[in-house]
């Protein structure tokens, strides 16, 4: 199996992972602390919304048959009877030739049907005892009518949706002060490779220091989930096991870096030939980091990148990003492509679909996809300036500047000038 390998597509490779993923439960969460997560049932309304009928602008309330024959040069006069805050209830109702000074979000009173505008009525300013109304109304007019925009009992968010500012507005609204949300996915992430330092210690002769696990468990946490951290893995395999068996029980997905090609050291390829262990593959039609991995080990998920920092960052991307997003709850989980113009011609032969990291910008209302030229697999130097994924498909021809690609988007673009 390590050295007979056989390839599969992305799009394969993602949703055999995506299928052994567990279903977590959920849990409740404070409105204060629900944004970003994701609803773990549908949320009904408690009420209707609005919940009375009320003004949607300052005015007055009228009966609409009261203004019959309105205009600027023959207003028509109305007796003031209240005047009606938000928050507040009138007592007074309105009567044949009769209004009520009424202000935005007020119950409308008893007996009125319709809400003239300040500005359509004479001496808008002042507060009177009668008002000249210099338009007719048709009964209905700017009144909100109770239920109108969500009647009670109807689903107001559905399970799998991320919580945003305005889904917390409406939780709010319905008096959602605990939200059920699917808990945060628990990830393992450590690395392999008895070249790694830590990030504190003095480099020596044939090291590099661990680069891999902070980037890693910055992802993570960007992604919503809670990044757990392992020591480096064993070289030994049998012990790598004992070791990986171990640390997968304390989590919902298992996350390593390295180890994963066919040396006589790379431990995770190795774990493929043991008969307790279900592979779900070991090679993908992509570059970089086409040995990634991912298998069942004790029942437990775990996917295994390569180690070289930008291989590793792109198969963040294109698989754990996306199962984070599937263990969070999310129901949608999975790449969405955009369409862009590539910025600069890309002419290097590949086999398989290529991945270059990249930045976006708009030029003309076009969005350009501008290519990081620096892609081999080990550099790193131009990470943190990655905004998107841009796809390449495989074949000697590439692709030429302004030609169309996709690309997947995975950070804020910051929308520099071209050039």
């Amino acid at each position: 199996m390590r050295f007979s390998r056989q390839i599969i597509s992305v799009e394969e490779a993602l949703q055999r992972l995506l299928d052994s993923l567990p279903q977590l439960e959920e849990e409740q969460v404070g409105i204060r602390d629900a944004y970003g997560r994701i609803l773990a049932r549908d949320t009904m309304a408690t009420c209707d919304l609005p919940p009375f009928d009320r003004s949607p602008l300052d005015g007055y309330a009228v009966r609409a048959a009261d203004t019959l024959g309105a205009s600027p040069e023959h207003p028509v006069s109305l007796q003031v009877v209240d005047t009606i805050a938000a928050g507040e209830v009138s007592r007074v109702p309105v009567t044949a030739g009769c209004a009520a000074r009424i202000m935005t979000g007020a119950m409308i009173p008893q007996g009125a049907d319709a809400v003239i505008m300040f500005e359509q009525t004479e001496n808008p300013g002042l507060a009177t005892d009668r008002v000249g109304v210099k338009r007719a109304l048709r009964p209905g007019e700017n009144v909100s009518r109770r239920g109108e925009e969500i009647p009670a009992g109807s689903v107001v968010a559905n399970a799998g949706e991320r919580i945003n500012a305005g889904t917390i507005a409406l939780l709010a609204t319905f008096g959602y002060a605990s939200v059920p949300v699917v808990r945060k996915p628990r990830v393992g992430l450590l690395a392999t490779g008895t070249e790694l330092v830590a990030v504190d210690q003095p480099l020596e002769p044939g090291k590099i220091r661990n680069s891999n696990t902070p980037m890693l468990s910055a992802l993570i946490a960007e992604a919503g989930a809670i990044p757990v951290t392992f020591p480096v893995l064993p070289e030994d395999p049998a012990e790598a096991k004992r070791t990986l068996a171990a640390y997968a029980q304390e989590v919902d997905l298992l996350i390593s870096s390295g180890g994963v090609s066919v040396g006589d050291f790379d431990v995770i390829a190795s774990l493929t030939d043991e008969a307790d262990v279900q592979l779900l593959f070991n090679r993908i039609a992509m570059r970089p980091g086409s040995p990634t991995t991912a298998l069942l080990l004790a029942g437990k998920p775990v996917l295994a990148l390569s180690g070289n920092p930008a291989a590793c960052f792109v198969g963040f991307e294109l698989f754990a990003r996306p199962a984070l997003s599937r263990l969070a709850g999310r129901k949608d989980a999975g790449h969405r492509f955009v369409k862009a113009r590539l910025g600069a011609s890309y002419d290097k032969p590949c086999p398989h679909p290529r991945y270059l990291r990249g930045r976006l910008t708009q030029e003309d209302g076009v969005l350009w996809a501008l290519p990081d030229l620096n892609d081999k697999a080990g550099n790193l130097g131009t990470l943190k300036d990655s905004e998107c994924l841009i796809v390449i498909p495989p074949g000697g021809r590439g692709k030429q500047a302004g030609e169309r690609v996709d690309v997947l988007v995975h950070a804020v673009p910051g929308w520099q000038p071209r050039g």
